[in-house]
């Protein structure tokens, strides 16, 4: 197999003076930014430890985290609680990680639905100080990271986000780069190899104490319900730091997918690449498996597929969304189908017919959910907000059946009894008038 290329995986851009805004400044100060900006010698970062402990940067992590909230972990101590005591927790903190004697505790296994139904996806949450101290090390390392980073990379980056990347794929595909290698990564973040990981991680930063204190934080015991094990690949999803590592560990296939000539884009393990030909995509491919083979990583054999998006009928997911190509040949996007069953499915607890509360507090509680939905999904092909809308008034107007001892949930008369109007007058949400005055029909 052939050897990793070093020129893949590390490619610094320089960063422009208002891009540093989102670095924390009690860690980079002038004098640091233009360490970053000029190179350091030899390349890599020698001493960084002290700057992770450094009080400033707890508060600052801690900040973070309380704007995140989140549940507890392990401990059972609150972010509020920790809150409480929090001169007191952050002196211990640093005094901990100075002395090199902080040692994370075990992660709080919980399982999340799949969209879909029928599976479940494992979430390991730190402790709140746990999450403290990754978010200090966040703080100090992604800057010399992120100026390695591919351009076509989004996730979990400073001012980067999902609907960008979808902008980025759209725009490919109305371009006429119609082969999409639509790839999936088995189990991404439990099967990376915690030693590859880390050697990419070395050949930024040499500083021995915060190198521990990463592989710590990466071979921390997972408590499952009685259980407790010691996971030896993979960085734990829920972790505040798993996604940079996550970055860390694909950004050399990001740069061989640009040196191959494809156009990729990568949110986290989501990864589209797109080609001009067949044969392009078939090499390209190619490549991935090779370079993913080469990092203990699978691609998924059936998930992983070559899609003609020239073809009318022709469909790629990414992000939630689904890309369809038309019989006139038109491009456009709408929510994926477990996008739409999520939605629903928020939207029926919400709006169970036996609920108690009032048809105002029920439709504030929807309007909370629909309206992230829609700030989501609002450049979606505009025959979706109607579908949408529809669903919603008809599980309300059972409600309201169900109150006024009818059966029915939702049609034929109900229509009549209460039309859209009457929700429109209680304020529901509407996405398709929402869509009508975000959205101008002529940019799209």
């Amino acid at each position: 197999m052939p050897e990793e290329k070093p020129s893949a995986e590390v490619v610094a851009t320089p960063k422009r003076a208002e891009d540093i805004t989102w670095m924390e400044a009690s860690i980079w100060t002038p004098r640091m930014v233009e360490a970053l900006e000029k190179g350091v010698e030899g390349g890599r970062w020698y001493s960084l430890i002290d700057k992770v402990h450094r009080k400033e940067n707890l508060k600052a992590a801690y900040e973070r985290t309380n704007r995140n909230k989140g549940t507890h972990g392990v401990d059972n101590i609150s972010v509020r609680f920790f809150g409480k005591y929090l001169e007191e927790n952050l002196d211990k903190m640093s005094e901990e990680l100075k002395a090199g004697t902080y040692r994370p505790q075990s992660l709080r296994r919980i399982y999340i639905p799949k969209p879909g139904g029928g599976k479940e996806r494992p979430i390991s949450i730190p402790t709140v100080r746990d999450r403290v101290v990754q978010g200090a090390v966040k703080n100090v390392i992604e800057p010399i990271f992120e100026r390695t980073f591919a351009e076509t990379s989004y996730g979990f980056r400073p001012n980067r986000n999902a609907k960008q990347a979808l902008r980025r794929v759209e725009k490919e595909l109305n371009r006429g780069t119609q082969f999409v290698i639509d790839c999936d990564i088995e189990n991404f973040f439990d099967t990376i190899p915690q030693d590859k990981l880390m050697a990419k991680v070395e050949k930024q930063i040499t500083d021995s104490k915060l190198l521990k204190l990463i592989e710590k934080m990466m071979q921390q015991g997972i408590m499952d319900t009685h259980n407790e094990w010691t996971p030896t690949r993979g960085t734990p999803q829920g972790g505040v730091i798993s996604p940079l590592l996550a970055n860390i560990y694909l950004n050399g296939l990001d740069h061989q997918l640009n040196q191959d000539g494809a156009q990729p884009t990568r949110y986290a393990d989501d990864l589209v690449a797109l080609c001009s030909t067949r044969e392009e995509a078939e090499r390209v491919l190619a490549s991935i498996r090779i370079w993913t083979k080469e990092h203990g990583l699978e691609l998924h054999p059936t998930k992983t597929k070559i899609v003609d998006m020239g073809q009318p009928g022709a469909e790629v997911d990414f992000l939630g969304y689904t890309f369809r190509r038309t019989s006139t040949g038109k491009l456009i996007r709408y929510p994926r189908k477990r996008s739409m069953d999520r939605i629903k499915e928020a939207i029926r607890k919400h709006t169970k017919r036996t609920t108690g509360v009032s048809l105002t507090t029920t439709i504030k509680r929807v309007n909370r959910t629909i309206r992230g939905w829609f700030n989501y999904f609002q450049e979606s092909t505009p025959s979706t907000f109607p579908t949408i809308d529809g669903f919603v008034r008809r599980r309300l107007r059972a409600i309201l059946l169900k109150r006024n001892r009818n059966p029915g949930f939702g049609d034929g008369w109900a229509h009549q009894r209460w039309p859209n109007s009457y929700f429109a007058e209680l304020g529901l949400f509407s996405t398709t008038v929402a869509y009508a005055s975000a959205v101008c029909p002529a940019s799209r």
